[in-house]
C-alpha cells in the first residue's frame, strides 16, 4: 500500500505551499544580501508565513474565498504602507518584491486547484525572474528602437493575418489561395527572423564562419554577395571569406529540407538523403578550406561582420509575394503546354533568382508534380543557384578567394549532378 495514501491531502498541500514559500523567501533574503538594500518588509520566514496565512484563509471558504480575498486587501494594505516607507527612505519604486510576495500568497490555490506542473512552472518563474535582473537589463540594452517593431510584425503576420486569411482559389484553374501563399510567407520569415535574433543577440560578435552558418538561414545568396564584397572594401581573409560562404551553402540545404518537410513531409523523406549528402559534401569542402587557411590568414585578427539587416522588411515581404505569385503560375503553364520537360528547364532558370518561392510553390503540391520530379526540379534549382553565387564570388570578390570558391562550389555542383543520376 502506498505510504502517501494514508497522509491526508491537506497536510501534503499545507507542507508544498510552506516549502514553496520558504525557497521565494530564502532567494529573496540573498538577493536583497547582494543588493544591500538597508529597507525590506521581510526574506524568508515573512514570505513562509505569508504563504500559511494564505493557505489557512483559503482552506475557511474554497467555494466563496470570502477570508481569502479578504486577507489579499489586508495584507495588499501593508504592503502598500511598506512601498511607500521603501520609496521615502530609499528613493526607489521598484516593487518586484511586493508583487512575488502577493504570489506566495496565493500559492495554496494554486496547489489545491491547478495541476503540480503549472504550480512548479509558476515557482521556477517568479525564482528565474527574481534572479536575473542584472542579465535582463543586459539583454534590454541590445534593443533597438525598432526591435519591438519587428517582433510585432511577425506577430502581426504568423499569428493575426495567417488565421484570417480564407483558403479559397482566386484564379480559377491554379490552385493558388491566399492561406497557402501568405503560410509560405510566415514559413520562410520564421526561419530568416530566428536567423536575425540568433545573430543580433545570441552571436553579436561572431566571426565569418558562424556568420556564414547563420547567414544561411536567411539567405545564402544574400550572404554570398554580401561577403564577397567585403573582401576588397573590409581586408576580409579570402580564403576564411570562401570558407564562410560554403557554409552558408551548405546551411541553405538543411533550411530547403526544412521546408520540404514543413509543406509535405513524403517529399521531405525523398529529399533527406541527398540533401543531407549534400550538406556534408558543402560543409567538408567549407571546413577544409577554413582550416587550410584559418593561421595563415586568422594572424591579424578575423574581422567581425555587422550585417544584421531586418529579415521582415516590408520590401522583401513584397519581392518574395511577387515571386511566389509568378512561379505558382509559371510552373502551372509551363506543366501544362510542356510537361515535365517544361518544368526541368524551368527549375534550371529560377536558380538566378530567389529559389524559395518556387521550391516552396513545389513542396506544397500546388501542381499535380509526381514526387520524383519535384525532387529533381528541387536539386535542379540549388545546382543553377549555386552556379549564380560562384559567379558573384568570383565576380565581387577579391581574385585570392577565386580558386577556392571554384573549387567549392564546382565539388557541389558535380556531387549534385551525380546525385541527380540516382534521384
Amino acid at each position: 500500500m502506498n505510504l502517501l495514501d494514508n497522509i491526508p491531502q491537506d497536510f501534503l498541500n499545507f507542507l508544498l505551499t510552506t516549502l514553496f514559500a520558504l525557497l521565494i523567501g530564502l532567494e529573496q533574503r540573498r538577493h536583497h544580501e547582494q543588493e544591500k538594500l538597508k529597507y525590506l518588509f521581510g526574506t524568508d520566514r515573512t514570505f513562509a508565513l505569508i504563504g500559511i496565512l494564505g493557505f489557512i484563509l483559503y482552506i475557511f471558504d474554497r467555494e466563496h474565498l470570502l477570508f481569502f480575498g479578504a486577507g489579499g486587501l489586508v495584507l495588499s494594505l501593508f504592503f502598500g504602507i511598506a512601498y511607500a516607507g521603501k520609496i521615502r527612505k530609499e528613493g526607489h519604486f521598484g516593487m518586484t518584491s511586493v508583487l512575488i510576495a502577493l504570489i506566495t500568497y496565493c500559492l495554496a490555490p494554486l496547489i489545491y486547484t491547478q495541476p503540480p506542473w503549472l504550480v512548479l512552472l509558476v515557482l521556477i518563474t517568479v525564482l528565474v525572474l527574481a534572479e536575473i535582473k542584472e542579465d535582463l537589463i543586459a539583454f534590454s540594452e541590445k534593443f533597438e528602437r525598432n526591435e519591438f517593431i519587428t517582433l510585432a510584425k511577425f506577430i502581426a503576420i504568423a499569428g493575426v493575418i495567417l488565421p484570417l486569411t480564407p483558403d479559397e482559389r482566386i484564379i480559377e484553374g491554379l490552385a493558388l489561395t491566399p492561406y497557402k501563399f501568405w503560410l509560405a510567407v510566415v514559413a520562410v520569415s520564421a526561419i530568416s527572423y530566428a536567423s536575425y535574433l540568433l545573430k543580433k543577440f545570441v552571436f553579436p560578435e561572431a566571426g565569418l564562419f558562424l556568420t556564414g552558418v547563420l547567414g544561411g538561414l536567411y539567405s545564402s545568396t544574400a550572404t554570398t554577395f554580401s561577403l564577397a564584397g567585403q573582401t576588397k572594401t573590409a581586408a576580409y581573409p579570402p580564403g576564411l571569406t570562401a570558407a564562410a560562404i560554403l557554409i552558408a551553402t551548405a546551411m541553405m540545404f538543411l533550411r530547403i529540407l526544412a521546408l520540404a518537410f514543413l509543406f509535405d513531409a513524403s517529399l521531405g523523406k525523398k529529399l533527406l538523403v541527398p540533401f543531407l549528402a549534400l550538406f556534408a559534401v558543402t560543409a567538408a569542402l567549407s571546413l577544409f578550406i577554413y582550416f587550410r587557411n584559418r593561421d595563415k590568414e586568422a594572424t591579424n585578427g578575423e574581422p567581425r561582420t555587422n550585417d544584421q539587416r531586418n529579415p521582415l522588411e516590408f520590401r522583401t515581404a513584397l519581392l518574395f509575394a511577387f515571386l511566389f505569385v509568378l512561379f505558382a503560375a509559371l510552373t502551372h503553364y509551363v506543366l501544362k503546354f510542356y510537361g515535365s520537360s517544361g518544368l526541368r528547364a524551368l527549375s534550371f532558370i529560377v536558380g538566378v533568382t530567389d529559389i524559395d518561392p518556387f521550391l516552396v510553390n513545389l513542396f506544397q503540391g500546388k501542381q499535380s508534380i509526381a514526387e520524383h520530379l519535384a525532387v529533381m526540379a528541387t536539386i535542379q534549382a540549388t545546382i543553377s543557384n549555386n552556379f549564380l553565387k560562384a559567379v558573384y564570388g568570383v565576380t565581387l570578390g577579391a581574385p585570392a578567394m577565386r580558386r577556392y570558391l571554384w573549387l567549392g562550389f564546382g565539388g557541389v555542383i558535380v556531387a549534385s549532378f551525380v546525385i541527380l543520376l540516382f534521384v
